[in-house]
């Protein structure tokens, strides 16, 4: 049975002068790719009821650790929604069909559908079972409007696959993706407008791109908690206050907000000789088999792309049959998967994909008359993987601290680091005692004991940090962002252009108003606080003797600069000054 949702126009942005235009144009560098999305409402409930033969029309729920991860619009009618608990859920609706994950069984299934868009539109790749995506350029100069290619699209895979979709077009996969649960066009350039009313809790829906990291329940729920409701709220802030609060997950979530695509575009075509194949004398017929090799052929593309610090982002996977068949399908993959071992677009998420896709090959409906004798990996895309770097070991915000394999892989890549280059090679920062800031940072060689028994340290608080002892003239929180490890060289005036002194009482003898940093132009000082003596090592003739610490905030022309130093004097006769750290 089918619906046919209505379709409508997102508004497009209005005419508001110059300004407008001059803002569109600096976005229209960074504006991602135009696609239609072919989405189907449900799916993991779908292929699960089609495999057990439940009716659709019956209320089911798929589970994973006794938990809701899926649900059909019959259930959410009687109360079930994900995350529920199963007991929970079967209170709600104790008719529920209760239905498991299996993702072979979703992607096997979702291949007639994904084949029936391959015969209307080219490029078509699949993001995950239930959501394929192509370019919608090529499909336009043939059918000549957008309406048109959507009416045509839900006409023809509801006839071909017998399901129901829904499909939208914009501007970037996030904006696709959120235009298809609504049926809606976008406007070109119109993304972020199209966004900014939408809910935040949208970032974490099945399915979207930050969805398949970890930690991106944490960050949506930290959001509201924040007050940033709209993703329009969240895409106003600037975005150095969203890196240096939320971090690269924080970033990716920025992006998609702001109607970007997830990562900056600096793609690149492969080499061509990245891409693995093997050839069989015996033609592969079972999927038990074309696991084993995947796995095998999924270390080889890893191993290469690690080679030259790439990641994955579109992966092809092309098989020929003994009988001359070709077969083939395009892949996406995202940044924040981790499969069993952890790492992001690694190993084990190119395996599973080459592995349902031979299950949708090999068991379903149009299978290939003989087997396969020839299988090839190709990435089609690829960035930095530095680009896809969250964390160490981990994939993001909100880590769940259980991951102790994770920490042992992790541990002995470091150990490994060690025997090439040393034990000082790798080293954990511990919280010590001092009164500066580099002082109060000890680096302890990895493996060794961090000793909290160490100069400075007292017994440790009900949190599990270490308590820090009360020093004399120690720096006032919060600390420098930047500490530089040899002091850069300043100069310190008044307002009549003398130069600051520091006092026998460890006072200043004058108010600093101007403030030039290593030879540099003179700054102005909207604000400064101290000074802090230091009076320490006294007993040792090579010492410095006494000095003093004093934080400035540094203006020009009457406005804010935005930086903030902290400055050390020596000397009361020939001042001395210097920038030990800088705030952000």
């Amino acid at each position: 049975m089918r619906s046919q949702p209505a379709v409508d126009r997102a508004a497009g942005p209005p005419s508001e002068g110059a300004s407008v235009a001059a803002e569109s144009s600096a976005v229209d560098a960074q504006r991602p790719a135009r696609l239609v999305v072919v989405w189907c409402p449900d799916w993991p409930v779908t292929a699960a009821c089609v495999a057990a033969g439940v009716p659709l029309h019956h209320p089911a729920a798929v589970f994973s650790a006794n938990r809701v991860v899926a649900c059909s619009a019959v259930a959410r009618s009687n109360g079930v929604r994900r995350g529920m608990r199963r007991r929970e859920a079967q209170a709600s609706c104790p008719d529920l069909a209760v239905l498991a994950v299996d993702p072979a069984r979703d992607a096997r299934l979702f291949e007639p559908v994904a084949a029936a868009v391959e015969e209307l539109v080219v490029g078509v790749d699949v993001v995950r079972p239930g959501v394929v995506a192509a370019p919608a350029d090529g499909a336009l100069a043939y059918f000549g409007d957008e309406y048109r290619l959507m009416e045509t699209l839900i006409d023809h895979v509801s006839a071909k696959a017998g399901v129901e979709v829904q499909i939208g077009i914009a501007d970037g996969l996030f904006a696709a993706l959120l235009a298809a649960r609504r049926s809606c066009v976008v406007e070109p350039g119109a993304s972020r407008r199209f966004l900014a009313p939408l809910p935040v809790t949208e970032l974490d829906q099945p399915g979207s791109v930050l969805a398949e990291y970890d930690g991106s329940e944490e960050l949506v729920d930290l959001l509201r908690r924040l007050g940033l409701r709209t993703l329009g709220q969240f895409a106003e802030l600037p975005e150095r206050t969203v890196s240096s609060r939320f971090g690269r997950l924080g970033m990716l979530a920025h992006r998609l907000a702001n109607g970007l695509s997830e990562r900056p575009l600096d793609r690149r075509r492969p080499p061509a000789d990245l891409a693995v194949d093997e050839t069989f004398d015996i033609p592969i017929s079972r999927v038990e088999e074309a696991a084993y090799i995947a796995e095998r052929l999924a270390d080889e593309l890893h191993a290469k792309l690690a080679g030259r610090n790439l990641a994955c982002t579109r992966l092809g996977i092309y098989a020929r049959t003994e009988s001359g068949e070709e077969l083939s399908r395009v892949w996406r993959c995202s940044g924040g998967e981790s499969g069993t071992n952890g790492v992001p677009v690694a190993a084990r998420g190119i395996a599973d994909r080459v592995r349902w896709q031979f299950d949708s090959w090999l068991q379903g409906e149009q299978r290939p008359r003989s087997g396969v004798v020839t299988l090839r990996l190709e990435p089609e895309e690829v960035v930095e993987a530095g680009l896809l770097q969250l964390h160490l070991w981990r994939g993001g915000l909100g880590d769940n601290p259980a991951d102790d394999q994770a920490d042992e892989r992790a541990g002995r890549a470091l150990v490994q680091v060690q025997r090439l280059l040393g034990p000082e090679a790798v080293a954990t920062a511990v919280l010590d005692g001092g009164r500066g800031p580099a002082e109060r940072v000890r680096l302890v060689p990895w493996g060794d004991v961090r000793g909290d028994e160490a100069k400075g340290a007292g017994a440790r608080s009900g949190s599990g940090q270490a308590e820090v002892a009360p020093w004399p003239g120690r720096l006032p929180a919060p600390s420098p962002a930047t500490v530089h490890p040899e002091p850069v060289r300043a100069a310190v005036v008044d307002h009549r252009g003398r130069p600051v002194r520091m006092t026998a009482r460890g006072a200043l003898s004058a108010p600093p108003a101007r403030v030039a940093v290593d030879g540099g132009p003179l700054w102005e000082v909207a604000a400064w606080a101290g000074p802090w003596p230091l009076d320490e090592r006294w007993w040792d003739p090579g010492a410095d003797g006494p000095a003093a610490r004093v934080q400035v905030v540094l203006a020009e022309g009457g406005a804010p600069a935005g930086k903030a130093l902290l400055l050390r004097c020596r000397d009361e006769r020939s001042p001395r000054w210097q920038v030990e750290g800088e705030y952000t």
